[in-house]
């Protein structure tokens, strides 16, 4: 099955007009109980309140069971279970579908064959839900291009609600462009149609889908590679004078320019290109500011200040020098967005755990910091790193004091604890230019 997804891939690579009409027959019992295998344990269930666990029992004969329904179009989608996370530091929740456990080995399977055959042909620019591909790269490609190209200006911004508005009918047609089996179409199309289960009733839509369903990250990406990417490449870069880049990690982009009006002439014309299938801006996240190396003369001349950060990632990027003052840098930190609901978190989890004895906690708390350090560890945010270790240690010892009246725990007995069971120190994980060194630096 591996070898015949990567023929697929490099068929697609090498002809980019090759259209794929018999591709259904790929989901077949190896590939399904190979998308069984690769699904992740103690995972939230759907509506039908079954697991990993439970599906194994009568592994073999659920999985041809699945096999034979796929085959004659018996296979229905059970509704999707909605539930509401909460967004740290703001009173809005955010949607999350959870689909059946055999609905999510059916979309496993579907979304490695739309992989294989979009993959090779996705910009490079575009780096979210990707093979190999992260924010870390993302965030090397974009440091490159403000540190190398004559960029002036960045346009951040932002697709509102991408997940839940991105419309049926025009999915359907972009998937049309490389895949004809119209059986796979049809699958694909009551895959999306699935009614979503909220409150006891089942909610019908002609558009979305669903964050949390497996297949919904290629098919934003595929999406978002209609709308957004190629008409960045073939349109916008060709009637643009100076230099015109763009890095997307999902919804979420930043788009560079070398020219103050193009930029400008930008912002009208994304408005207008996303309105033509159904997206909105989300204006109050939308922004163009003076940025780059010819920031700080720009703005000192025009306004007397320094340049204007922006996020990205999670991280405020802003405008500095190198060590020696005479190199211009990209430089960024966490962002006080990320920062403050990172902090409410880590407090929540500490409050739920204070029962617990003191060396589980320590452990789960050193998982969770290098799970940080990972991400957040970057060249530049050392300090801000430190300070989220600085404040695990300082909501610990305040909530570990509050497990008793009797007998407080002293900083003193604390600071044997943590001599005891030592925190993980704050480490830099990744180097920003080796990162850099690993892309395709003459494509960006």
């Amino acid at each position: 099955m591996k070898t015949k997804l990567e023929r697929i891939a490099e068929i697609s690579r090498n002809n980019e007009n090759e259209k794929f009409n018999n591709i259904i027959h790929l989901i077949n019992p190896e590939l399904l109980m190979q998308c069984h295998k690769d699904m992740p344990t103690n995972k939230a269930t759907g509506v039908d309140k079954v697991d990993k666990q439970q599906y194994e029992v009568n592994l073999e004969e659920n999985i041809n069971n699945l096999w034979e329904r796929l085959k004659r179009f018996g296979y229905k989608p059970q509704p999707v279970r909605r539930t509401y996370i909460p967004k740290a530091t703001s009173n809005k929740l955010r949607p999350l579908g959870i689909p059946a456990y055999e609905d999510r080995i059916v979309q496993s399977a579907m979304a490695k064959i739309l992989t294989a055959i979009y993959e090779p042909i996705f910009m490079e620019f575009s780096y979210g839900f990707r093979v190999q591909r992260g924010c870390h790269q993302a965030l090397g490609a974009l440091t490159y291009i403000l540190e190398n190209k004559p960029i002036r200006y960045v346009v951040d911004a932002d697709i509102k609600g991408f997940f839940d508005n991105v419309s049926h009918q025009w999915l359907i047609k972009f998937v049309e462009h490389k895949v004809t089996d119209k059986n796979f179409i049809r699958l694909l199309k009551r895959v999306i149609k699935a009614p979503v289960w909220e409150n006891d009733k089942l909610i019908y839509s002609e558009k979305g889908t669903p964050q949390g369903g497996l297949i919904s990250p290629v098919l934003a990406n595929i999406y978002l590679h209609y709308v957004l990417d190629l008409w960045f490449e073939k349109k916008v870069k060709n009637e643009c004078k100076g230099s015109v880049h763009m890095v997307r990690y999902a919804d979420d982009f930043v788009c560079c320019f070398e020219n103050k009006n193009e930029a400008q002439e930008f912002y009208i014309k994304l408005k207008e290109r996303l309105g033509k299938f159904d997206l909105e801006l989300a204006e109050d996240k939308f922004k163009i500011i003076t940025f780059g190396k010819y920031a700080d003369k720009d703005t000192k001349k025009l306004e007397g200040k320094k340049p204007d950060t922006f996020d990205f990632l999670g991280f405020t990027h802003y405008c500095s020098k190198s060590r020696d003052k005479k190199r211009f840098r990209v430089k960024r930190t966490t962002s006080k967005k990320k920062k403050q609901s990172s902090c409410l978190k880590i407090k929540q989890w500490i409050i739920r755990n204070r029962h617990e004895s003191p060396k589980w906690i320590f452990k789960k708390l050193n998982e969770k910091l290098v799970g940080y350090y990972n991400y957040y560890g970057i060249t530049d945010n050392g300090r801000a790193i430190q300070k989220m270790r600085h404040h695990v240690i300082r909501t610990l010892f305040k909530e570990l004091r509050r497990r008793s009246n009797r007998h407080r725990l002293t900083w003193k007995s604390f600071e044997k604890m943590i001599t005891e069971f030592p925190l993980k120190k704050a480490l830099i994980k990744v180097n920003i230019y080796n990162v850099i060194s690993k892309l395709a630096i003459e494509k960006l």
